[in-house]
């Protein structure tokens, strides 16, 4: 067996890959790009992951894993999404070869079906593990922010329940494609202030979709900027998010997972909701995450 291993995170719209120490879990190179599942045809992504990888492998010695929507329809290959509740060890057990490369795996991801709720996610439970190894604890609360944020609940050491909000990609089609968002269109920094003022709108008891349009309202009538006009449009909608979940941390710290800019917003949104955080990056939590889950599976077999 190596003694390393490849991580791969491949979405949507970014591809990652990291060479790993299997012992000290160290990242000893590292590769990304922004060849999503967008930029490939199902043929291609063989092809290309060798050609991203291949000088790390060894002749095929170094095992490849492969978490995110790599693993959906519209990825290499459909790894088939297990139920809630589930462990590390039955990811492990449910991990797919990739076709067209040996020793490639795709890890299968999780779904929530129930009368009241039904959800999916790939990629993020490996990272939901992988921070809470990182935490030396078998039960929390990740957050874990980005185009569709995810509220991932763990307990002894299985991942029980998950919410996804759309909060990212929200911000986009609001900011770029209505009439509140149209003064913050060329404007690319972040205003804090703008922010904060979303936050406490977002507690409007009218909702966020009136919060929304208040950006509209205050930048005619109440001294809103439109350099502010966007991070109010954030405040309102990280502020929503956060408010929404904010029964499930019931006094515990949440185990926030991802990059610098984002954990900082969700950092002041928390905060302001009364929370406490741990911050974990989203890089650290995928690399222990997929180091757990390759020796889970090479006890398997």
């Amino acid at each position: 067996m190596s003694e390393r291993l490849i991580a791969i995170d491949w979405g949507t719209s970014n591809f990652r890959a990291f060479l790993v120490d299997r012992t000290t879990g160290e990242c000893l190179d590292s590769h990304r790009s922004d060849a999503g599942l967008r930029s490939l045809s199902s043929e291609e992504f063989p092809h290309y992951c060798q050609a991203q990888v291949g000088a790390w492998r060894e002749e095929g010695r170094v095992p490849v894993y492969l978490s995110g929507m790599v693993g959906s329809a519209r990825g290499w290959c459909e790894a088939p999404q297990l139920e809630v509740p589930a462990s590390a060890a039955e990811l492990a057990a449910g991990v797919m070869a990739a076709p067209g490369l040996s020793n490639a795996w795709i890890v299968p991801g999780l779904k929530v079906v129930r009368d009241d709720h039904v959800d999916v996610m790939r990629g993020e439970e490996v990272q939901a593990f992988g921070a809470l190894t990182l935490r030396d604890t078998a039960s929390g609360l990740c957050c874990l922010p980005g185009t569709h944020s995810k509220w991932v609940r763990l307990e002894q050491e299985r991942l029980t329940d998950f919410t996804t909000a759309m909060t990212g990609e929200l911000f986009h089609a609001v900011r770029f494609h209505t009439l509140p968002g149209e003064p913050s269109r060329e404007r690319a920094a972040f205003d804090e202030s703008g922010f904060r003022q979303g936050l406490e709108a977002a507690r409007h008891p009218d909702g966020p979709l009136h919060a929304l349009f208040e950006a509209r309202s205050r930048y005619l009538y109440a001294s809103l900027s439109a350099e502010a006009v966007g991070g109010f449009i954030s405040g309102v909608l990280i502020g929503s998010e956060v408010l929404s979940q904010r029964r499930k941390w019931q006094g515990a710290p949440v185990t926030l997972v991802g990059s610098t800019d984002l954990n900082a917003l969700y950092r002041m949104a928390l905060e302001w909701a009364g929370g406490s955080v741990v911050e974990i990056s989203s890089d650290d939590a995928t690399l222990a995450g997929l180091c757990a889950l390759a020796k889970r599976h090479d006890e398997s077999r």
